[in-house]
């Protein structure tokens, strides 16, 4: 037997699988996370970074859902004001498409399932004096959902698990989970095969790697496929027009693509839908006829024109539905909770869900695996800040102007990306430094080395693209020199560890 012997194992580092691990650490569970890769590196770091109820599920009479979701955005937002904020869409009206009687009842209901109270309600919008939209759109609708810095949310929760006493082992995949009746547990073996770990429970949450997981852990016999894996793309423009509000457009094909304000500099346009069958390990990519298929879109209803030479960046990943048997489109986007069993001991899998109802979900499968466990704790993450997130009533703009005020010295730029990027975490990042000499060398681009450290030590950054595209997205501001001076950083730093 292992030495320790954990109450909870989680497989997996996206959202759900660190959601769960910070909800059963702070009800007081032993619990290890274990990671493949970097945290958020698959599915999490790559979504259309809303946190929304999804209006267009209402089509699909998704109610349950919906109404789930739309409860969520204003506690994840109090949760962590720096990361996630609300955000305006306009839904311009194409009459053939949709009649207006329907999108109307579609957001009395979205207004009415959601509990609102900071969030704008919906209303018509003129669209007389609109330069943005192709003039062949008269009016629209507007209502509110919320933006969300995806990856730097699981992150976060990765960060208070740990805080709260989970072990998080990132770049360790698990390579076996082997039932001990006789010892009443599970014994895992990872990658790094340095030792072996024992749980009470397991609980799986790798996303599309799931039904991989579930079948290796000899707790079925026989593959059936429990997932529908679906490919979603994503392209990243020159701004396409002014403001901070976003756009809802609908497709010939009854999908919508948002296009939404992106890194200050950009337009985001996504998402697209693509059956990728059951393989869970190819690295996904955008293709020709997905780049196509936003473009179109694009072009029909933006006066400014774009082509696939406008792209700056793109970037696709996998996601794990339930499979009910509709195509990609229409598939459900809500969550399964699949306990199973060996010999009484407990293997809860968590199949499918969507970024905005992750806490809810890790709320419900610690519920479901604390049966088989002493019990420790209630309920607690939708009241209890996430690291960096204690700003005050949320109030974020009066917290960046107290920011402001506290270090005069740091240029306003950098100020305001490490309060968006770390909340008041920013404070542990500046520590005692009086100027901007005290921050370490500068890698370029006002990427200092204190930053970099912060990022080390404490969220488990182990390279350069860590950094540049899941703790930040500053691979989109960064000349190529400053990313080989991160690159040198990384390299430099593994040397001085490893002697």
């Amino acid at each position: 037997m292992p030495s320790q012997l954990y109450d909870i194992a989680v497989i997996g580092g996206g959202i759900n699988g660190t959601g769960v691990a910070r909800d059963a650490a702070g009800r007081g569970y032993k619990t290890i996370l274990f990671e493949a890769g970097d945290l958020a590196q698959g599915t999490s770091s790559n979504s259309t970074k809303l946190i929304h109820g999804g209006l267009r599920y209402l089509e699909y009479y998704e109610f349950n859902l919906v109404r789930k979701a739309l409860k969520e955005r204003e506690i994840l937002m109090g949760l962590a004001p720096h990361i996630i904020w609300p955000m305006r869409f306009i839904l311009p009206h194409a009459p053939h498409l949709r009649p207006k009687w329907m999108i109307r009842l579609g957001l009395y209901l979205y207004d009415k399932l959601a509990g609102r109270k900071v969030l704008a309600p919906s209303q018509p919008v003129d669209l007389s004096f609109d330069t943005v939209l192709n003039k062949s759109f008269e009016s629209a609708f507007a209502y509110s959902d919320c933006w969300v810095e995806d990856s730097r949310l699981v992150v976060l929760n990765a960060l208070d698990a740990k805080e709260r006493g989970a072990e998080i082992k990132t770049h360790c995949s698990v390579t076996s989970v082997t039932p001990d009746p006789e010892q009443g547990v599970w014994l895992i073996e990872t990658s790094k095969g340095e030792k072996r770990y024992a749980a009470k429970t397991v609980i799986n949450a790798a996303g599309p790697w799931a039904g991989q997981v579930l079948y290796q852990s000899h707790v079925e016999k026989k593959s059936r496929r429990t997932l529908k894996l679906v490919k979603g793309s994503h392209i990243v423009v020159p701004k396409l027009y002014q403001g901070e509000h976003a756009y809802i457009l609908q497709n010939e094909d009854d999908r919508i693509v948002f296009a939404i304000p992106y890194e200050h500099d950009y337009t985001l346009i996504g998402t697209t839908d693509v059956d990728v069958g059951d393989d869970p390990h190819t690295k996904p990519e955008i293709d020709a006829f997905e780049i196509e298929y936003l473009v179109n879109v694009i072009n029909r209803h933006f006066t400014d024109k774009i082509s696939e030479d406008d792209i700056v960046w793109t970037y696709s990943g996998v996601r794990p539905l339930i499979d009910d048997g509709n195509s990609a489109t229409k598939a459900s986007r809500d969550y399964e909770l699949r306990l199973d069993s060996h010999k009484g001991l407990p293997f809860l899998s968590v199949l499918g869900g969507k970024l905005t109802t992750y806490r809810v979900m890790a709320e419900e499968a610690v519920d479901k695996i604390a049966h088989f466990l002493s019990h420790h704790g209630d309920h607690w993450t939708a009241s209890e800040p996430l690291p960096g997130g204690d700003i005050p009533h949320g109030d974020f703009a009066s917290f960046l102007s107290e920011q402001e005020a506290k270090y005069k010295w740091l240029p306003y730029d950098l100020l305001l990306r490490y309060a968006r990027g770390y909340g008041t975490r920013m404070d542990d990042i500046v520590g005692k430094a009086t100027s901007i000499n005290d921050l370490g060398a500068n890698l370029g681009d006002q990427v200092f080395e204190v930053e970099l450290e912060y990022l080390c030590v404490c969220e488990w950054a182990s390279c350069a693209e860590d950094v540049l595209w899941r703790r930040s997205k500053l691979g989109l501001h960064v000349s190529d020199a400053t990313k080989s001076e991160i690159e040198k950083w990384f390299k430099e730093r593994r040397d001085v560890i490893s002697n």
